[in-house]
């Protein structure tokens, strides 16, 4: 029983944490180059590969709660709370 119960919480995680690193990959993959410079942060080059490796490490359900899996999560969370906010301010959309 309990077994079942935990199975399920841990594929809710995975499909909630996939569309997190999902949708962060692809706000990062729109967002213009230009724009990364100039609120200080490293260049959109880096934060591709960051969230597309978080994206990656996503894709597998038993990497959901391993030290990749988290630092997937919050390589998205750090994107998309911190960085997509000042790139909104800067361009408008």
């Amino acid at each position: 029983m309990f077994g079942a119960v935990q199975d399920i919480v841990v594929l809710a995680l995975w499909v909630v944490l996939l569309g997190l690193k999902g949708f962060a990959f692809i706000e990062c993959l729109r967002a213009p180059t230009a724009a990364f410079p100039a609120i200080g942060r490293q260049n959109k080059i880096l934060w591709l590969a960051l969230t597309g490796l978080a994206l990656l490490t996503g894709l597998a359900p038993n990497l959901t709660l391993s030290l990749f899996g988290i630092a997937g999560a919050v390589i998205a969370l750090i994107y998309l709370f911190d960085i997509r906010p000042r790139i909104k301010s800067i361009t408008g959309r």
